[in-house]
């Protein structure tokens, strides 16, 4: 490789050109070009110009890695010759998204994001797209993230089984990854690993190198890939200089979580679509039947008039406020299964799935179930009401399976086996997605769901195919969803979906808080505040200058870091400095040490009220009057708690200030110093507050069910599908036949304009093919000839095409041979509506005889049967030649 380097005050584009010229030189020199970097050491760009233009990157190339850039320039090979492997992915739609995918890699594009139902195939298809660019040469190295261990672990086991010859490593269990071509990981663990390999570049970490630089990884598939994800650990994808392959079952349409925007992509145009109704039409998934199950609690919540009088006894006992004795009119629906469980609700619907439920067995056993449980305690409840009305299964046929045990994986398993138990499987999030159980055949929505991309998800535990699930040649042809919560009512509405920006973590809001007050101080010009200003400023800065160089996240901002490590730097700040502030550095890691998070809740708390007391409205008495107020009593709330511990010899040397602090004359105009000082004095001692843990509340009240109805399940599709767009094509053309355009190019009739103009009516209007925009981004080669395009569809008429032909086959003095040579050509133009006369030197004319068209016609009988071929291909303007 070459380098330019230039000073950081410079950008690092002006050493572009020097570095080409170069590499120039060297490659004239050693007739081998280099790998091109330039930098000015905040930012690094690599150009291999052999194969891509430049991009940004996070660091150099190691020397095996520079080789492999150099020797894949000659020995990779064209992807559009290589060929799937079908015994892993050999369904066609799996086939064309390989086939999409790899393309989009050979125009030089990086990234690739695709978008397949559960149940179709996304890994078995990413592992078939892997074993193809590895034995194309251009990849070596993959890393594959998922965001929980069980998805890793099951994606684990799919690349071992479709390619044994791999060496793969899950580095959420293996340490040693010397020789994997393939590694696993969950985000913070692969997170960490970078983190560590940087930190100790020279040494060995559990007695092996850890070396994950930029060019580690020469693909990076992101199963799940939503933009969530990208909130927190959006500089993993940066950090590896990688093709990037993302697989996601529902890709959102909200800019907040726009995945198309992190992949390149125009909004709701993935690289390749392959929904849930696009597989439930082809029949690759199994339809869901809806049973609505209408519990009036969980629908209306528990009204005190409404229950029996021994009931009424157990609300008031339960229910009644400890101080004024005071009984709610009712509980709302809400607080079911949250913090209140009701034993009868769980046992009725139990019962409706142990009756109602899919059986296999010839009948005798339920088959697989999940029951979508609120919380862990929601979960354990049902479990144990199972247990006391079932009891002949010995605590084995219903289980919990979340992230509490941890154990759930071994569970799992079990689950999945279809002759082991359990039959069904009790799930806390642990089960909503990814999850590969093809046996099942009920779901149990005990939960309400308000989001539609998790409704998809959970819906797909069930729509894998089975077969031969209920005897030979009975395969699983539905499954059943029971639907507890009126989720299915919910997303028949046209409601869009609340989707805001991931939260900001803990440290984010106390770094942005501090920010606010500084400058809220910094322009109120108080003299009381001067020293509660300076030490933010100070703290703040500390926080900037204790962020580590080497850490890859800090790297890609090391001038602006480096910028605002000087304290200077804070004592007077622009717009645009706190864009980067609050925008960028707040979100970066710094050395400071970790403290308790009860602690750091109370300083923001804190910083809340001083900010609340110098805001300009305080004095209108509006809203931030009501915020102060709220947030003063969140600060007595914890000193009436930390009172209670006056035997810890800390506490009790504060208690003259926790008592005051409780007091309302206490908060009268008070300053923002006076709230620094009882934060500076108090925060060690938030340690020994109580949690505050939400009691949770047990009845047994008669709950009603209404009447069970069949209902249907509202699937929705989530982004747009150009695999089912062409079948949407193909099939309105197919049933327009006898429109006058499209009859006219049948029989080979040319086209007035008129014909053209009403052509295009019919075929882009709403209730056709949508828009010529979209027909057009699908169908990119047929732009200049739309008539070619419909005759290759719709076929050439057989009548038509016999009479061009006529003297061929209604003159006796040609043979049979020549006659079924005519006979085979019409088949051809019938079926295809256009041909290629070099079609008719290849088989199956060359099964006639050797030469083809010349071996079995004179000259003069030849030249006119290609004439008449090009005839059809002229009027809808094909011509073959130039093609």
């Amino acid at each position: 490789a070459v380098v330019e380097a230039k000073r950081t005050r410079r950008s690092p584009e002006e050493g572009k050109q020097q570095a080409k010229l170069y590499a120039d030189c060297l490659e004239q020199k050693f007739h081998q070009r280099p790998v091109i970097f330039y930098s000015n050491g905040d930012r690094t760009y690599i150009w291999d110009d052999h194969n891509y233009p430049e991009r940004e990157i996070q660091g150099f190339l190691k020397k095996d890695e520079l080789q492999r850039l150099i020797w894949r320039r000659t020995n990779n090979k064209p992807l559009h010759l290589e060929v799937p492997n079908a015994n892993i992915a050999g369904r066609s739609y799996q086939t064309e998204a390989i086939r999409r995918i790899s393309d989009n890699f050979a125009h030089k594009s990086r990234k690739a994001l695709l978008v397949m139902a559960t149940g179709t195939g996304k890994t078995r298809t990413a592992i078939a797209l892997a074993d193809l660019l590895i034995n194309a040469n251009w990849i070596k190295r993959v890393l594959f993230l998922a965001d929980r261990t069980s998805l890793v672990t099951q994606a684990k086991r799919a690349f071992t089984r479709h390619l044994p010859n791999a060496t793969t490593v899950d580095l959420t269990k293996e340490k040693d990854i010397d020789g994997a071509n393939i590694v696993f990981s969950t985000y913070p663990t692969i997170m960490n690993a970078i983190s560590q390999s940087e930190r100790y570049a020279n040494d060995k970490i559990d007695g092996q190198s850890r070396k994950f630089g930029s060019g580690y990884f020469d693909l990076i598939i992101i199963d799940e890939a939503h933009r969530s994800v990208y909130k927190k650990y959006r500089y993993l994808f940066d950090h590896f200089d990688a093709l990037l392959l993302g697989l996601t079952a529902t890709p959102r349409d909200e800019v907040n979580r726009d995945t198309y925007q992190i992949f390149d992509l125009e909004q709701g145009n993935p690289t390749f679509a392959y929904e849930l109704d696009d597989a439930i039409r082809d029949g690759h998934l199994v339809p869901p039947t809806g049973i609505d199950v209408p519990f009036k609690f969980l629908r209306s919540g528990i009204k005190y008039s409404e229950l029996l009088p021994d009931e009424q006894a157990e609300y008031e006992e339960k229910f009644a406020d400890t101080e004024t004795g005071e009984i709610p009119d009712e509980i709302n629906a809400a607080a079911l299964n949250r913090w209140l469980f009701n034993g009868d609700t769980i046992d009725k619907a139990l019962e409706v799935l142990m009756e109602r439920g899919i059986k296999v067995d010839g009948g005798d056993r339920l088959g697989k179930t999940i029951i979508f449980a609120r919380r862990h305690e929601h979960a354990v409840e049902i479990e144990k009401r199972f247990n006391q009305n079932y009891p002949h299964y010995k605590g084995a046929f219903a289980r919990i399976i979340d992230n509490y045990d941890k154990y759930a994986q071994s569970t799992l398993d079990d689950f999945s086996e279809p002759d082991k138990q359990p039959t069904i499987a009790i799930s806390v999030d642990m089960l909503d997605t990814g999850v590969d159980v093809p046996e099942v055949v009920n779901l149990m929505f005990f939960k309400p769901v308000y989001s539609r991309v998790k409704f998809n998800q959970m819906i797909g535990r069930g729509t894998r195919l089975c077969l031969d699930l209920f005897g030979v040649g009975l395969d699983k042809q539905e499954f059943l969803i029971f639907d507890l919560c009126a989720n299915f009512a919910y997303f028949q509405q046209q409601i869009k979906e609340k989707d805001p920006k991931p939260a900001d973590s803990l440290g984010e809001k106390l770094f942005k808080a501090r920010l606010e007050l500084y400058q809220s101080m910094a322009t109120s010009n108080n003299a009381n505040n001067h020293q509660l200003q300076q030490d933010l400023g100070d703290s703040l800065h500390q926080q900037v200058a204790s962020m580590e160089a080497e850490n890859f996240m800090v790297r890609r901002h090391l001038a602006a870091v480096e910028e605002f490590s000087v304290r200077e730097r804070w004592d007077k700040l622009n717009p645009q400095d706190l864009k980067i502030i609050g925008g960028t550095l707040s979100q970066l890691p710094t050395g400071l040490p970790n403290e308790n998070p009860l602690i750091k809740r109370f300083d923001l708390i804190c910083l809340k009220i001083q900010i609340a007391i110098l805001d300009d409205r305080f004095s209108e008495g509006d809203a931030a009057r009501t915020s102060l107020e709220t947030l003063r009593d969140k600060v007595r709330d914890l000193l009436g708690n930390l009172e209670e511990k006056r035997t810890i010899p800390t506490v009790k040397v504060q208690l003259p200030l926790i008592e005051a602090a409780q007091a309302e004359d206490w908060w009268i105009d008070v300053t923002p110093v006076e709230i620094e000082s009882l934060r500076v004095k108090l925060r060690d001692l938030m340690q020994f507050v109580d949690r505050q843990i939400e009691s949770i509340i047990y009845t047994d009240f008669q709950d009603e069910l209404g009447e069970l109805t069949k209902v249907t399940v509202p699937i929705k599709q989530t982004g747009f599908s150009p695999y089912q767009y062409r079948k949407k094509v193909e099939a309105y053309i197919c049933a327009n036949q006898n429109h006058i355009s499209i009859a006219k190019l049948r029989r080979n009739l040319p086209l007035t304009a008129t014909d053209l103009t009403a052509l295009e009516e019919m075929l882009f209007t709403t209730e056709g093919l949508e828009s010529r925009e979209k027909f057009l981004n699908v169908y990119t080669n047929t732009a200049q000839n739309l008539k070619s395009f419909i005759r290759t569809l719709v076929g050439l008429d057989r009548a038509t095409a016999k009479e061009a032909f006529s003297k061929y086959l209604e003159n006796r003095q040609f043979s049979a041979n020549q006659i079924r040579f005519v006979e085979q050509i019409i088949d051809l133009l019938t079926q295809q509506g256009v041909m290629n006369p070099r079609l008719l030197y290849e088989p199956p004319f060359t099964d006639f005889h050797r030469d083809g068209l010349d071996g079995v016609f004179g000259d003069d009988d030849a030249d006119s049967i290609v004439a008449i071929v090009r005839s059809f291909n002229q009027t809808v303007e094909m011509n073959f030649e130039t093609a």
